[in-house]
């Protein structure tokens, strides 16, 4: 199942058919697929070229490990998330690595990071559900992540599946109509909530 953007300006077909489903087909990734989709990520731009980002992978063909990174899930997302075949949580080193300082961009980059995987998984048929709903602090203790770093985000990557396999909710959710703000609402210029005249 795909559902492309209904955009208002052109933008590049990769943008309009990324999106964030629930349903994934029983399917594995081939090990060299997720090796270019990290090599995606590993490309992308960064604060001083610090390349904050770091990722912790888990497949279903490694069980016991993919059963480990389940359970830093919310709930909500342990329900459809057992079923993806490729979990993973991108982290973030929140301190340059030259000089120890704060790195204020470190988010930043790490999600810049994971955009662009996100856009090497849809331009191959995959699709990547970034998730929020996620156990920071178990997985740091489960994971040995050490002091100055942080999680940022669990992935759920896998090929399309059928939204009939997901519980009711889900499902209605997963069907809906994609939405998104429209651009004089965040698109500023001379000040603070003045709409920029290029939108208008």
């Amino acid at each position: 199942m795909e559902k492309p953007a209904k955009t208002t300006n052109p933008v590049h077909d990769l943008i309009r058919r990324r999106w964030s489903p629930r349903s994934f087909a029983d399917r594995p990734v081939e090990p060299g697929v997720l090796r270019s989709l990290l090599e995606a990520a590993r490309w992308a731009p960064s604060s001083n070229n610090e390349q904050p980002w770091f990722y912790i992978i888990a497949t279903k063909e490694e069980p016991a490990e993919f059963e480990r990174m389940l359970s830093c899930l919310v709930e909500t997302n342990q329900v459809w998330a057992r079923h993806v075949p490729v979990l993973m949580f991108s982290v973030a080193r929140l301190n340059f690595e030259k000089n120890n300082q704060p790195n204020r961009h470190a988010f930043h980059d790490v999600g810049q990071a994971s955009a662009h995987l996100v856009l090497e998984a849809t331009a191959r048929g995959l699709f990547v559900h970034q998730m929020a709903g996620i156990l920071p602090d178990k997985a740091r203790e489960i994971f040995n992540i050490p002091a100055g770093f942080e999680v940022v985000a669990g992935m759920a990557i896998g090929y399309p599946g059928d939204p009939e396999a997901l519980p009711e909710k889900l499902k209605e959710r997963e069907v809906a109509p994609r939405s998104r703000k429209p651009l004089d609402s965040f698109v500023f210029a001379g000040k603070w909530g003045q709409t920029a005249p290029i939108i208008k």
